[in-house]
């Protein structure tokens, strides 16, 4: 109980981040392909705990021009036995999809399996590991044979330091996923965030503004190769 607690506190927010991946890559600028990558992005996180488990999703809507991309993932963590106070073993579900005004719909994505995680005592570190099979209707590969079961292993990380004036946070994603147009099946996508939170300031105790930063480290994710694209961003958590 006192976990739910710890991570229903800051459990709701709304990010905007400025990308600077056109200027870092002329390719995400020119190319056809990279007509969606905007520049500003707004994220909404929600985290709700219950007796039976507990329910993240998060939607990212990507400006150029107004709305040019939405995006968004729903996961439910389901936990019915007892578990140590430390860590703790649940089943996982999740659907991912979206569209883009370049490229139409995402292909959406069905995902279940096994969730382990974990937490220090005073709740300044949380961890979790996802290994999930990922099943991606009408997908196909380079032959036009389907290719829709995949998998894909989830790390999510969360640090408090500094006496709360500093988080590190973030996810690791590694999947499969047959993308003929880029001749490739293995993706890793992981977003490392940075934040200073200014609600430690003395007399801002309710300005729960945080800036930082997050780092898109990708590879065969924005196009075929590795790319590392930061982005300028602010936080507010409700």
């Amino acid at each position: 109980m006192l976990l739910l607690v710890g991570l229903q506190a800051t459990a709701q927010n709304v990010q905007l981040h400025y990308d600077f991946g056109r200027s870092l890559y002329s390719e995400l600028d020119d190319s056809a392909e990279a007509d969606g990558r905007a520049t500003l992005t707004t994220t909404v996180e929600m985290f709700r705990p219950d007796k039976f488990g507990s329910t993240f999703f998060f939607v990212d809507l990507d400006y150029d021009d107004g709305v040019s991309g939405a995006y968004w993932e729903i996961a439910r963590e389901l936990n019915f036995w007892q578990q140590s106070k430390m860590n703790w073993l649940s089943v996982h579900v999740e659907y991912n999809g979206g569209m883009n005004r370049a490229v139409g719909s995402y292909n959406d994505a069905y995902l279940a399996g096994l969730t382990y995680s974990g937490h220090s005592k005073d709740f300044s570190k949380t961890w979790s590991l996802s290994v999930m099979y990922k099943h991606i209707p009408h997908t196909t590969d380079i032959d036009g044979d389907k290719a829709n079961a995949n998998f894909q292993i989830t790390g999510v990380w969360g640090i408090s330091f500094a006496k709360g004036w500093g988080s590190f946070s973030g996810f690791v994603d590694f999947w499969r996923e047959c993308r003929p147009w880029q001749d490739t099946t293995h993706i890793l996508l992981a977003e490392p965030q940075l934040w200073l939170n200014l609600n430690k300031i003395k007399g801002w105790n309710n300005i729960n503004l945080s800036l930082g930063t997050e780092l898109e480290l990708s590879n065969n994710f924005v196009s075929k190769g590795f790319y590392c694209i930061p982005t300028l961003a602010a936080k507010w958590t409700f």
